[in-house]
């Protein structure tokens, strides 16, 4: 008989963090994250996101043993902008289809109490976070602060009555073969007709330039399905965690007037340093990172986006451009585009025909409550 509890007090969130560095220790593709990342993640004081968020985090045991772990999200901010009335779950691991069952009516019964009519997810704990489940390519490694998870979990999720709601697409580039010398004429084309400059972010005023950054993020996504413009604050929060391995030639902005029409994001993929470090700064956690850290062959293009009324006008290709320029200079050898809406035409089409390879399928699933 599975036992559902809540992790609420030090001992019992301590607890939760831990299941899944105990669940995957010497897993071949698991990367463990740093734990006071993680921590930060669920922090309802000190993580902006649950200023407009309720959250409840459980715990499933059988006897004296820990199975798994989910937490309950009411995300007020999505309701309110989609007209929706659902519940989410996150931070979701388990080690059977009984506990996944267990979990899941947990959570149910916390949406219920709210008056949600349906429950999704997995948020972690939302979409400007770490979303979805693998469904596919278990045989490779997790880019920077995308899930990670083994093939049982969709059959658990799905025998607990939930369906697939959207699917978010992974995309591999090589940086080594973008046509970077045919961008030439429409640089010089752009420069004459939009005055468009194309930018690093400049590290020295970094809450600025996350503020623009931000905008143009909000005003690109937002008629995208399940987007929530982050605030001021929780976009800060995310960027303070990224502050460490920003590499400014992964971060351009593109204006036109001093004024930012859009932006392209890449952070170092870490993961390639951070298992040894086994999810711990120190003691030499830290220092393994900082001396590895300029060794790192991967990125992970976390944003990508123009405002409406430049996204005709060649200003994506261009940052894209000098994106996959950068990259050549910086010898990253594979870069990841993640995520993308599965109906998100234009973009993928765009990304199919720039040479980018549809590897990996992550799923958000939805279950309708009586």
């Amino acid at each position: 008989m599975i036992e559902i509890r809540p992790a609420a007090d030090r001992a019992s969130v301590r607890s939760f963090i831990e299941f899944p560095y105990r669940k995957y220790r010497g897993h071949p593709h698991w990367v463990p994250p740093l734990r006071v990342t993680e921590r930060a993640q669920i922090d309802r004081e000190k993580n902006p996101f649950y200023r407009t968020a309720d959250m409840e985090l459980f715990t499933a045991w059988d006897g004296g043993r820990m199975v798994g772990r989910i937490a309950a999200i009411d995300d007020h901010a999505h309701n309110r902008t989609h007209g929706d009335n659902v519940a989410m779950f996150g931070f979701f691991e388990a080690d059977s289809a009984e506990a996944t069952r267990a979990l899941m009516e947990r959570v149910e019964r916390f949406a219920a109490g709210r008056g949600r009519t349906a429950v999704r997810g997995p948020m972690n704990p939302s979409l400007n976070h770490s979303a979805g489940l693998q469904i596919d390519a278990f045989d490779t490694d997790p880019f920077l602060m995308m899930p990670c998870n083994p093939p049982e979990y969709a059959e658990y999720i799905e025998a607990a009555g939930y369906a697939k709601v959207k699917d978010l697409y992974s995309w591999l580039l090589d940086p080594r073969d973008a046509p970077t010398d045919r961008l030439t004429p429409l640089v010089e084309r752009l420069k004459q007709r939009y005055q468009v400059v194309v930018r690093p972010v400049d590290m020295r005023n970094l809450e600025e330039e996350a503020e623009r950054i931000r905008e143009v993020y909000a005003s690109a996504w937002k008629d995208n399905w399940g987007f929530v413009p982050p605030s001021r604050e929780e976009f800060w929060h995310i960027v303070q965690d990224l502050r460490p391995i920003i590499d400014p030639e992964g971060a351009l902005v593109a204006e036109v007037g001093g004024r930012a029409v859009g932006c392209a994001i890449a952070a170092p993929d870490i993961n390639e340093v951070l298992r040894p470090a086994g999810g711990r700064l120190f003691p030499l956690g830290l220092p393994r990172i900082l001396l590895r850290r300029f060794i790192v062959t991967r990125w992970r293009i976390v944003i990508v986006g123009v405002i409406s009324e430049y996204r005709n006008t060649g200003v994506l290709p261009l940052l894209m451009g000098g994106l996959m320029a950068n990259a050549q200079g910086r010898r990253i050898s594979v870069a990841e585009c993640s995520w993308t809406l599965e109906d998100n035409t234009a973009v993928n089409l765009a990304l199919s025909q720039g040479g980018a390879t549809h590897y990996k399928t992550y799923r958000l699933y939805q279950k309708a409550l009586a």
